[in-house]
């Protein structure tokens, strides 16, 4: 097998030297000749600290302390006040412990040092009362007389468990939820209430269910965000108490049962079939009006009149010999082409009753008189 050499390996990406700003830049900048690479470093602060240089390098800024965590450190004086004999036995008793702790390899006395991880806040207590909250990194402790606490004051999200609720209009629902929140005082979220994440679960479970029930369910499904507003707004009303800040609550799932559901769907159905039968009403309706006019306006003697000789006309087109009694309104109507049409002939019209035999060419040129 073949050794490895260090062609065989990624190469890790280059940074410039004169883009890259750190928190030591300066120093840097002073101890070196004050040059990189391709120009000069640009310490932190600088103008041009930061976004895209020239090289088309980016530049990030290193973040801020503030900008990271906000700082609850503070203390409460009480290393003044006065103890009995016994406290301050163990308060002697404890720095010495402590002092020989330090010392590496020194398993029979405890580490006073201890650690607050980012994210968190420390509360120091002595003998069982608070003393001072720092904020993270390496705390020292009296390990007879002190005791550290950690309080987690990230951003943190937690299921509420799943509700079934009754809503206004008598509909049985179930609802899946979370809650989003924060400690924004870690005194009181430490000591003013035992479970944080147990009293927000159930105060959002009791809001969450008189807020719904209060509801629709046409309501709660198209103001759901609404919904979930005022919910996260209750629950902060009693919170701040706690030290507790509420950043949201998110409604996931609204289910319905399955007996439910298809209500709802035969519901829908019907409507929809309503609708549909109410639109083609309408549209009878409309063609009916529709109609009457027709019918109103082709009542009149000339339209009849008109319509009578287009179907004689038609009638008269054919090839075939053919006897067409024509009414008397029409040959009345006009005489001259049936007076005409009979001198040619040297005889008059034939009557039957109320009808007129008309020859074929006199139907022709009743029709082209009519038309005319």
């Amino acid at each position: 097998m073949s050794g490895l050499n260090d062609n065989d390996f990624p190469t890790a990406p280059r940074y410039d030297e004169s883009t890259v700003s750190t928190a030591a830049g300066p120093a840097v900048a002073a101890a070196s000749s004050g040059k990189g690479l391709h120009g000069p470093v640009t310490p932190v602060g600088a103008e041009g600290s930061h976004g895209v240089n020239r090289s088309g390098v980016i530049t990030v800024a290193p973040m801020r302390k503030a900008e990271m965590q906000t700082s609850y450190a503070q203390n409460l004086g009480l290393e003044d006040q006065e103890q009995n004999f016994y406290g301050s036995m163990l308060n002697c008793f404890g720095d010495v412990a402590g002092c020989l702790g330090q010392v590496p390899f020194c398993f029979c006395c405890p580490n006073p040092y201890h650690s607050v991880e980012q994210g968190s806040v420390g509360l120091i207590t002595r003998f069982g009362r608070l003393y001072k909250s720092v904020d993270p990194g390496l705390v020292k402790v009296n390990p007879f007389s002190e005791q550290l606490r950690r309080v987690d004051v990230k951003i943190t999200l937690i299921s509420i468990p799943r509700q079934v609720v009754l809503t206004s209009d008598n509909l049985t629902i179930e609802v899946d939820s979370s809650l989003c929140y924060h400690i924004s005082n870690p005194l009181r979220a430490a000591f003013s209430v035992s479970n944080v994440t147990q009293a927000l679960s159930e105060r959002a479970q009791t809001t969450l269910r008189d807020v719904i029930g209060s509801r629709s369910l046409q309501s709660i499904l198209t103001d759901r965000e609404a919904v979930a507003q005022q919910i996260a707004q209750l629950v902060e009303n009693v919170s701040e108490s706690w030290g507790v800040t509420v950043e949201s609550l998110l409604l996931k799932d609204i289910s319905l049962s399955p007996e439910l559901q298809e209500s709802l769907a035969f519901a829908a159905t019907q409507r929809r079939q309503a609708e549909g039968k109410l639109i083609a009403a309408q549209a009878e309706v409309q063609a009916a009006k529709l109609m009457r006019e027709a019918a109103d306006q082709l009542s009149t003697e000339a339209a009849i009149q008109i319509r009578q000789l287009e179907a004689l006309q038609a009638m008269a087109k054919s090839s075939h010999a053919k006897t067409i009694f024509v009414p008397m309104s029409l040959a009345h109507q006009y005489p001259s082409s049936s007076a005409s049409a009979s001198n040619s002939k040297g005889k008059a019209p034939e009557s039957a009753g109320g009808q007129t035999m008309l020859s074929l060419n006199e139907v022709t040129s009743l029709g082209q008189l009519a038309s005319s």
